[in-house]
């Protein structure tokens, strides 16, 4: 039998998240954003080594800080340059279920020119969410117009 390229249950790009307590990670993100645990590796002094979740039908996966591997914690590097963009049915209940497991909005729910109704969030350990729920599938001549509109006013 021969060996799948992308495991079953993956996707091609998978986030991989390095956190500064993966044990509460893995706590906040079951509780914020509905995630299951799909296991996890602990390094002998007890950090996560490595832990997978599933949040809707996507994986991602994280780990605490070690010195060996590349990633870094968004406090290390005093932000991030990536968001997650998490699809979810309620956008405007999913974003107050991450603020009450501890998470920092910085963004109110509110309708996008392009369809989406988007809030953005900061979970406890520097990375940033931006979770949407499609409201309305506008033309792309409606989301162009829609776009000079905006930009116009942005000066």
């Amino acid at each position: 039998m021969a060996v799948k390229p992308i495991p079953e249950g993956y996707t091609s790009i998978t986030p991989y998240l390095t956190v500064d307590d993966g044990k509460g990670a893995i706590e906040f993100y079951k509780r914020a954003f509905g995630a299951t645990d799909r296991g996890a590796m602990a390094a002998p002094d007890g950090r996560i080594a490595h832990a997978e979740l599933r949040i809707g039908d996507a994986v991602i996966m994280l780990s605490d800080k070690f010195p060996q591997f590349a990633g870094q914690t968004p406090k290390e590097v005093g932000g991030t340059t990536v968001a997650i963009f998490l699809f979810v049915e309620d956008v405007d209940a999913v974003v107050q279920d991450a603020a009450d497991a501890g998470a920092t909005i910085i963004m109110q729910p509110e309708d996008q020119f392009w369809g989406d109704r988007l809030g953005q969030v900061i979970d406890p350990f520097g990375h940033v969410w931006q979770i949407a729920t499609r409201v309305e599938e506008p033309t792309p001549e409606e989301i162009e117009a829609r776009s000079r509109e905006i930009f116009a006013t942005m000066g």
